[in-house]
């Protein structure tokens, strides 16, 4: 009996955003999705659509901080017998903070999502695809990833450390068949939570300033499908008009 195939995505929030957008691509092209997040109201937007579209979708209410919740998450495809061929951690909260106002709550509240949480997603991910020899493991980054820019100096310690973890489990895990990316998201994503918190800013990048949510996405299923012996770690999305 073929075993059936789903992807495992974790940061799914508003319609307009990545982790949805990841969930309306992967089911797509075939695969059951699970779609993990805080907001059951968000979720339940989310899988309706993609059923409308004929899609085969499942919600599961977790934080990625709590550990429990994570390996919940995975247990669930796992007795509904499905392999996990893509996991996607997209959980990526940021707090503007000077250094001199940055207290130990707030910069553990962002190392806790943007890296501790990945912790435990990529654990989970990783032990489910051991077994099967094969899998994509995405960690989504951002320009902080590579360089700490005021007011986001916590965001980018949080970040780096993600960074780091995705490299440690790729050295660690390809040999096994594992392939694990890390994507530098280097600008603004066109989606319901820019126009929410920065309009002007938005508004001021125009469409061609901005990443387009469906060729994010298509970008990720390219990875995903690329030949073994030509495996990209690490890779970085701007638009084309965005200085670097």
């Amino acid at each position: 009996m073929v075993q059936k195939c789903s992807a495992v995505i974790i940061g799914v929030g508003p319609e307009q955003g990545l982790g949805a957008t990841l969930a309306n691509c992967f089911s797509a092209q075939g695969l059951h999705v699970y779609i993990a997040g805080r907001s059951e109201s968000k979720l339940h937007q989310v899988a309706e659509k993609i059923r409308q579209q004929g899609g085969s979708v499942s919600t599961v209410i977790a934080d990625a901080t709590v550990e429990r919740d994570v390996a919940n998450l995975f247990k669930t495809a796992q007795r509904e017998g499905y392999s996990i061929d893509i996991a996607a951690y997209n959980v990526d909260s940021n707090i503007p903070s000077p250094i001199l106002e940055t207290d130990a709550e707030t910069f553990t509240t962002l190392w806790q999502q943007n890296c501790l949480g990945a912790f435990f997603f990529g654990k989970e991910a990783l032990n489910a695809m051991k077994g099967q020899q094969k899998g994509t493991l995405f960690f989504t980054g951002a320009t902080a990833s590579l360089r700490a820019k005021p007011p986001f100096t916590a965001f980018a310690a949080a970040k780096a450390g993600l960074r780091a973890l995705a490299q440690g489990m790729a050295r660690e895990f390809s040999p096994q068949g594992i392939h694990v990316v890390h994507t530098i998201i280097d600008g603004v994503i066109d989606g319901e939570r820019a126009k929410n918190q920065f309009p002007d800013y938005v508004k001021a990048k125009g469409k061609d300033g901005l990443l387009q949510l469906d060729a994010i996405a298509e970008t990720y299923w390219a990875i995903h499908k690329q030949h073994p012996s030509a495996w990209t770690h690490e890779l970085d999305l701007r638009p084309f008009k965005e200085p670097f």
